[in-house]
C-alpha cells in the first residue's frame, strides 16, 4: 500500500529503493513468486535509468501533458504490481492487488501533483528545481519505510489521501471566492 502510493508522487526512485531491499530480503522478498522480477537487477536498472532520465527532463524544466500522462500510466502501474506483489508474497490472491495498486498510485499521483505545480508556481526558478527533490524524498523515505515498517504504509497513504482531500477543498473555496468577485 505505502509503496504503491510513493511510487504515485514519483515513479521511479521509491520502486528502486523497495526492490532492493527486496533483494536484500529485508522484510520482504519476492523469491519463488509470480513478482521475482520485482527484485531483479534488470528491474531495478530499469528504476535506476528511469530516475536518472526524468532527473534530466526536469532538470531542464520539460512540462508537458503528455509527459504527465506518460508518467502516471508508469506509476499506475507499478503500484499495481507491488501491491500484488505483496498480496502474493503474503499467500494471497494477487489480482486485487493490481486494482488496488492503481488506485494507491492514483491516490499519490492526485495528491501531489497539484501540490507540486501549486509550490513550484510561487517559487523562483533556482527554487523551483529543488521542488522535485523533495517530492522524490517524500517518496523515498516513504516506500523504504513501508518495506521495514508496514503500518508507515497505511499512515502514509491516509496522509496522501487527506492531502488530496484538502487540496481539492482548497480549490473549491478558491474558486467560491473568485465567483463572489463577479
Amino acid at each position: 500500500m505505502g509503496v504503491a502510493g510513493a511510487v504515485g508522487v514519483r515513479p521511479f526512485l521509491p520502486a528502486l529503493v523497495a526492490g532492493g531491499f527486496a533483494a536484500a530480503n529485508v522484510e520482504i522478498s519476492f523469491k519463488g513468486t509470480d513478482f521475482f522480477f520485482l527484485q531483479s537487477a534488470p528491474f531495478l536498472l530499469g528504476m535506476a535509468v528511469g530516475a536518472i532520465v526524468l532527473a534530466v527532463i526536469e532538470r531542464r524544466q520539460i512540462e508537458s501533458q503528455v509527459l504527465t500522462i506518460v508518467l502516471a500510466v508508469i506509476s499506475a502501474a507499478i503500484g499495481a504490481l507491488w501491491f500484488a506483489g505483496a498480496l502474493n508474497h503474503n499467500h494471497y490472491t494477487d489480482w486485487p492487488g493490481l486494482i488496488a495498486g492503481v488506485l494507491c498510485a492514483a491516490i499519490g499521483i492526485l495528491a501531489t501533483r497539484p501540490l507540486l505545480l501549486r509550490v513550484r508556481a510561487r517559487l523562483d526558478a533556482e527554487a523551483a528545481r529543488a521542488v522535485p527533490l523533495y517530492a522524490e524524498a517524500f517518496g523515498v523515505v516513504l516506500a523504504g519505510l513501508s518495506v521495514v515498517a508496514p503500518p508507515v504504509g497505511l499512515v502514509g497513504l491516509l496522509f496522501l489521501l487527506w492531502l488530496l482531500i484538502a487540496g481539492r477543498r482548497r480549490s473549491e473555496q478558491k474558486y467560491a471566492g473568485l465567483r463572489i468577485l463577479r
